[in-house]
C-alpha cells in the first residue's frame, strides 16, 4: 500500500524550526497538546523531534534556564534524547511499521529530503488491525 494514503501534510502538522526558542517551543506544544513535534531546518528538511522531555531535561541540567528567561534558548542548543528517523515517500508498510513502534508518527520526507508530512502511529495501527479476522470494519479517511 502507498503510504501517500496515511500522509497528514506538511500544512496541518504543527513543526517548530531549528531556531525556534525554547519557550516557543513549549508554548506551540502547549497550545496544541503535543508531547513531540518535529523540527524543520532552514531548507526544509526534517531536522528531528522534540519531545517534552527533551525540553524538560535540558531545563532541569541547564543552570539558570528557566520559563523567564526560555526565549534566550534556541531549540538548536537543546540536545534531543532519541533520533526519530523519518521515511521517503516511496517507503512501504513494513518500513512505517517498524519505526512505529519506537515513535509516535514517522516523518515523511520527498526524494530531496523535504519534509512534507507525518504518518500518525494511531493511522498505522488502523491499517494492521484491518488484517485481523473479526476486528471492526475501520473507515480510513480519504
Amino acid at each position: 500500500m502507498n503510504i501517500a494514503f496515511f500522509l497528514l501534510p506538511k500544512q496541518e502538522v504543527v513543526t517548530v524550526t531549528q531556531d525556534a526558542t525554547l519557550r516557543q517551543t513549549l508554548e506551540k506544544m502547549e497550545h496544541h497538546r503535543y508531547s513531540a513535534v518535529p523540527i524543520i531546518n532552514e531548507e526544509g528538511g526534517y531536522a528531528g523531534t522534540v519531545t517534552e522531555g527533551d525540553l524538560l531535561w535540558y531545563m532541569k541540567n541547564t543552570p539558570g534556564v528557566n520559563f523567564e528567561n526560555a526565549h534566550k534558548v534556541k531549540l538548536q542548543d537543546v540536545p534531543l534524547r532519541m533520533m526519530n528517523r523519518s521515511v521517503r515517500i516511496d517507503a512501504d508498510m513494513k518500513d512505517l511499521i517498524d519505526l512505529s513502534k519506537v515513535q509516535n508518527f514517522v516523518p515523511v520526507v520527498d526524494d530531496r529530503g523535504h519534509f512534507i508530512g507525518i504518518v500518525r502511529r494511531s493511522e498505522i495501527i488502523d491499517y494492521c488491525q484491518s488484517f485481523i479476522p473479526g476486528s471492526p470494519t475501520i473507515a480510513l479517511e480519504a
